[in-house]
């Protein structure tokens, strides 16, 4: 019986519990955009849609300590996109992580070769059930700095950064299955379709989030648009309200907004 030879060929990714991080075309988008300084062009060099680039530097930002990438205004050019020291050094982790990843793959290989085709399927199927995505547009990741606990609820703080903190309500169950405590990280999640904004300081609401930002970006779609705030701290927070609730709060991109959303609509998630 001729033996079966496995070639072991993969991209590193870097995972959190909801999906990727950073991963090769997140990667070569952060290097495009390093050196267009444009992501537009950026997103044509990768290639990728301008929507997706961006929906991917929001999600890197939010998730990363420190933005990876800045918006620039003004200049003889009318600014643009830039890399952060930040950046550029996650960019370097990442190549470097990545030449040990390969290597480490190709050790693998050579061990995979000489057992059995079965061993190569069963390692395949492992790697998929660990793996999770979330439609959540929304993904944050804090520390948590308080907890409140109810008769039936659960209340948790999470600080995102120096201005900023989400609040989360859940069960005790879950704060007890989560192994909530003071300082620990965890990530929060929100569907867009749960943030509501407003452009009224005076105006109050019930819900207890509040995240003011610049709006930065309107994304228009058949019934709906999608609206992206951008925070002082580089972090964003994605909308989806209707074209009528965009005109009648005349938003507009360089306008300031805030995105609310309930306690309830919080859902958290911590790294295994």
């Amino acid at each position: 019986m001729d033996t079966i030879l496995h070639r072991l060929r993969g991209k590193l990714e870097v995972d959190t519990e909801f999906g990727t991080f950073l991963g090769d075309t997140r990667i070569r988008l952060l290097e495009a955009i390093d050196q267009h300084g444009s992501i537009s062009q950026a997103a044509k060099a990768v290639p990728i849609s301008y929507k997706a680039a961006w929906d991917a530097v929001d999600a890197m930002n939010n998730l990363a300590d420190q933005p990876l990438v800045v918006r620039s205004t003004g200049g003889k050019n009318g600014g643009g996109t830039l890399l952060t020291e930040h950046g550029r050094k996650t960019i370097a982790l990442y190549r470097a992580l990545e030449a040990e990843y390969q290597a480490a793959l190709e050790r693998l290989q050579a061990s995979m070769n000489d057992g059995e085709a079965s061993d190569f399927k069963q390692f395949s199927k492992l790697l998929k059930r660990m793996s999770m995505k979330t439609s959540a547009r929304n993904q944050f990741a804090g520390h948590v700095v308080a907890l409140r606990e109810g008769h039936v609820d659960f209340e948790v703080r999470i600080k995102l950064d120096d201005e900023n903190e989400i609040v989360a309500v859940i069960t005790g169950d879950s704060a007890e299955s989560l192994g909530l405590t003071i300082g620990m990280e965890i990530s929060a999640l929100v569907k867009s379709s749960s943030v509501l904004l407003l452009n009224d300081p005076t105006v109050k609401t019930s819900a207890r989030n509040h995240l003011w930002g610049e709006i930065t970006r309107i994304h228009d779609g058949p019934v709906n648009a999608e609206i992206t705030l951008s925070m002082k701290s580089g972090k964003s927070v994605c909308a989806v309200v209707t074209h009528d609730s965009v005109d009648k709060l005349g938003l507009a991109v360089g306008e300031q907004a805030c995105a609310v959303f309930k306690a309830s609509s919080v859902i958290l998630c911590k790294y295994s």
